[in-house]
């Protein structure tokens, strides 16, 4: 397996201005010309941890992308830039590790055609966000030709800027503004911003969440459903906020009824299985 630690500031230059060094960590599994896999073209997926743009958090990074390997899948995680660094930063640092997945789809063994996005908490947000603005004006500034991604899945994402649900902590990271009114709304709800164009998304969350209300969830499942975009969604009756693969691997030991929650992580893959298939059509 090929690991290597990328600064996206050495490729595109901008992305390192006012001191932002945004990171890519890959995971690329060799194709063994010995099992007959060396002309292989490989999905990938890319990762984006939580933290409320005030961070990265472990628990949602490496740990989670290993599990994604043993099905064929190159993975890649980004650290992006957080507070004080606002959008469009992260959004125009998820198109450039879409354009080097593009640039080195042959080195690297990559399907452009099942890319998947990944993100958890306010890492959902911007998995959302890009899925459905990838285009923005803001991106397309930089990125003339700025991909989509083909999937999403969301974990416990943080999606409305209402203020009866949102994580208000996470809008004003990223938007730089105190009030979360209607023109931030309008700009970061990401169930305001489904389309027609939207990915098949996965999502799955706690109903007991305090930190970011599973309504999140539920509006963004409506809003794909108003535009019949294909969804699985999961609401798990127990648990708190940010459980990663909600197991020992990224928390201490949980008790049973939350342990459960789990299974998120074979269902996610075997809906990814199914969406890169030849039969999702």
């Amino acid at each position: 397996m090929k690991c290597e630690v990328i600064h996206l500031k050495d490729r595109f230059p901008f992305l390192g201005e006012d001191g932002r060094d945004p990171v890519l960590q890959t995971f690329l599994p060799y194709n063994s010309v010995e099992m007959g896999r060396q002309n292989q073209k490989r999905p990938c997926i890319v990762i984006c941890p939580g933290g409320a743009y005030i961070m990265c958090s472990e628990r949602e990074a490496e740990v989670i992308g290993v599990h994604f390997l043993p099905d064929g899948y190159n993975v890649f995680v980004l650290q992006y830039s957080v507070m004080p660094h606002r959008f469009p930063t992260q959004l125009r640092e998820v198109a450039a590790v879409m354009e080097l997945i593009y640039e080195n789809a042959d080195n690297w063994n990559c399907d452009t055609s099942r890319i998947a996005i990944m993100g958890f908490s306010a890492g959902g947000h911007l998995a959302a966000h890009y899925s459905n603005a990838y285009n923005c004006p803001e991106v397309r500034e930089v990125f003339p030709e700025s991909k989509r991604v083909n999937a999403s899945v969301l974990s416990y994402p943080v999606i409305t800027a209402d203020n009866r649900y949102a994580h208000l902590g996470s809008f004003k990271n990223v938007s730089g503004k105190d009030e979360v009114d209607d023109s931030v709304a309008e700009k970061f709800s990401c169930e305001r911003l489904v389309s027609d164009d939207t990915p098949p998304t996965f999502i799955w969350h706690t109903a007991p969440d305090t930190c970011v209300p599973v309504e999140n969830s539920l509006l963004y499942a409506a809003a794909l459903s108003a535009h019949k975009i294909p969804f699985e969604l999961h609401i798990y009756p127990f648990g708190w906020h940010g459980l990663g693969t909600a197991d020992e691997q990224s928390n201490n030991p949980l008790p049973v009824k939350i342990a459960r929650n789990r299974v998120w992580l074979d269902d996610a893959r075997k809906w990814l299985k199914l969406m890169f298939s030849a039969d999702a059509d």
